[in-house]
């Protein structure tokens, strides 16, 4: 999952990238309200964390602009501001989730899996694809029941089309999920796992489809 954190502490910040980095999730961030908005127009992101009390735009000012643009990224806010009021006005603004500083990294990390599902209209515990399924909880993924066994960037790159499923995927936007920490990596390098791919899924009912100009889209037969 692609994620854009908007927090002003650094030290924060920094830690969170790394522990949620350690957890298969890609993190973009910005420390002040104002580039919140710029940055969801320029990349595409799974969820933003958002905490309340930024510069430059508070964070409630940031939401409400957001949902007045009819914008759908899901909103986890994250701020040391634990009282109920602010945590029912937030959720009226339009917040989808809302967690207290501190926090248990593993709390954050499923709780934003859950609001990604929620947003795609799934409330299962794990993603699905007709027989492919992919259990965030354990990193597996199973096809026809069956566990299927792949590399690390494989894994990375079906992780991203599962999530995705039924949405086109652009070479650039895989790159940007699964090798953000590593550098010189060519776009050949997709074309290459999607052909491994499209081999182990050939026995079941699912597929990986390539739409000219959009990029890859992952779809049950």
């Amino acid at each position: 999952m692609r994620l854009l954190l908007a927090e002003d502490e650094r030290p924060l910040a920094d830690w969170l990238v790394r522990a949620l980095g350690q957890s298969d999730f890609v993190v973009d961030w910005v420390d002040d309200g104002r580039l919140v908005a710029r940055q969801l127009q320029a990349t595409r992101y799974d969820a933003l964390i958002l905490d309340l009390g930024l510069p430059g735009q508070g964070g409630h000012e940031v939401l409400r602009e957001l949902r007045l643009k009819d914008s759908r990224v899901p909103v986890l806010i994250l701020t040391a501001r634990d009282s109920l009021m602010e945590k029912v006005s937030t959720l009226h603004e339009g917040a989808d989730d809302f967690l207290a500083k501190p926090f248990e990294i593993q709390e954050l990390e499923a709780r934003l899996v859950a609001l990604v599902r929620r947003s795609r209209g799934r409330e299962q515990p794990r993603f699905t694809c007709g027989p492919l399924a992919y259990d965030a909880a354990t990193k597996q993924f199973t096809l026809d029941r069956e566990a299927l066994t792949l590399s690390p960037r494989e894994h990375g790159v079906l992780r991203a089309l599962i999530q995705h499923s039924g949405e086109p995927l652009s070479k650039q936007e895989i790159l940007e999920r699964i090798f953000s920490d590593e550098q010189d990596v060519r776009p050949e390098v997709v074309e290459v796992l999607i052909h491994r791919l499209r081999r182990r899924l050939e026995t079941g009912k699912v597929r990986i489809t390539t739409l000219r100009g959009l990029g890859y889209v992952l779809e049950a037969s």
